[in-house]
């Protein structure tokens, strides 16, 4: 169908944009309580 075929190539699983400041887009650098 074209339903299943607009779900197979739009991928939902769109991953998370990079933030400043940070490695990745969970994971922070390691943080120190100084």
């Amino acid at each position: 169908t074209l339903r299943k075929a607009g779900l197979l190539t739009r991928d939902a699983r769109v991953k998370e944009r990079k933030k400043y400041g940070l490695k990745r887009a969970r994971k922070a650098p390691q943080y120190t309580k100084r």
